[in-house]
């Protein structure tokens, strides 16, 4: 092979490589763009149902309306979107095995320090012969998640009412300030 040829392919493997580079970068964004619609938007919807009806009628607005949020953001965006923890409390928010291997990694790095604001990840995952981009962001525990998620004995009596009622296998509560309660996760095939 001449040496202009070798240079040739060289440079040719260097543009593949910065494409290929430039479009995960695109991806991260537009990922960190969808999943982060949705938080906003449920603890607004969060705080004037508290506002209004307490913890205990917070339950029902995390039931319902986070799912239909992460459903209206995945019909705008084209992205599957929903919300995962390792302690759910809803059974559709049970996560698959790399989610779970995204969620133990969060909760490693928030144990050896790290916050878990703006905590993340995106990667290309090939499933079933199909390659899907992925991507997780963390969901911290704020001063509001306390009130249905935190120690049982800081749970007010209607709120472990409305669990016993409402979520009879609920894996919830127990949380801390500073700890990921789940995540954003979304997915979208390439």
């Amino acid at each position: 092979m001449g040496r202009s040829r070798m240079y040739g392919t060289a440079a040719l493997v260097l543009a593949l490589v910065a494409a290929c580079a430039t479009a995960g970068e695109g991806l991260l964004e537009e990922a960190r763009g969808v999943a982060g619609s949705v938080p906003p938007r449920l603890l607004a919807v969060l705080q004037e149902e508290m506002a209004a009806g307490g913890p205990e009628g917070a339950i029902g607005v995390c039931r319902d309306k986070a799912p239909q949020l992460a459903q209206e953001a995945s019909e705008r965006s084209g992205w599957q979107v929903r919300r995962v923890s390792l302690g759910n409390r809803n059974p559709r928010a049970v996560p698959d095995a790399w989610e779970r291997t995204v969620l133990e990694d969060f909760d490693r790095r928030v144990a050896a320090g790290e916050s878990p604001a703006g905590m993340e990840r995106g990667e290309v995952v090939a499933e079933a012969g199909v390659d899907y981009y992925r991507y997780m962001m963390a969901l911290p525990v704020q001063p509001l998640c306390l009130a249905c998620h935190g120690s049982e004995a800081g749970l007010g009596q209607a709120v472990r009412d409305r669990l016993a009622t409402d979520y009879p296998d609920d894996r919830a509560t127990g949380y801390e300030l500073g700890q990921v309660r789940g995540a954003m996760t979304i997915r979208r095939p390439l």
